[in-house]
């Protein structure tokens, strides 16, 4: 798993931001069983920044806790098969890899939304990325059957790297 890791907020968390994503990305990635190694771009931004992103490309007045920009996509989620994903995958011609996608996250709303739920900020943190990382693999949770799915990998993924609500 190779990540492009941006900090645009002055913002902290309490642990090292970088190192984290690397660790649960990689796990995500190794979950899903990728026969590539992924290239996925983070940035940390504040919500001002999010809610012009969030506005720019979804139309979305509002700030918001997580963007994903895929750069592929499935009709079978996660399927690396899927005739689709073979059409609009991106590989980086010098070495092959897999450029998976975008991900913004919001720092602020990371550490409201740990106390808002009742766990830690490393919680939420994680469990932002895995729900991000997801929806860069096709999984989304639009229909009630998709979020069923969705929640039930995010579920599976944070339980086995022993990340749990407190």
């Amino acid at each position: 798993m190779k990540i492009e890791f941006v900090k645009e907020c002055e913002e902290s968390l309490d642990f090292n931001e970088e190192a984290q994503a690397q660790k649960v990305l990689a796990f995500v990635e190794q979950y899903m069983e990728s026969p590539y190694e992924m290239w996925v771009n983070v940035t940390l931004v504040d919500d001002e920044a999010i809610h012009q992103a969030n506005a720019t490309f979804r139309q979305v007045d509002r700030e918001t806790d997580v963007l994903s920009f895929p750069m592929a996509e499935f009709d079978q989620p996660g399927d690396f098969q899927d005739p689709r994903f073979l059409e609009t995958a991106n590989f980086y011609p010098e070495n092959g890899e897999l450029l998976l996608g975008d991900i913004l996250l919001n720092v602020k709303a990371v550490k409201r939304q740990a106390v808002e739920y009742g766990h830690s900020v490393e919680r939420e943190y994680s469990f932002l990325l895995v729900h991000s990382m997801l929806h860069l693999l096709g999984f989304d949770h639009m229909e009630e059957e998709e979020r069923l799915v969705m929640e039930e990998k995010q579920r599976v993924i944070l339980d086995q790297m022993g990340i749990k609500r407190s």
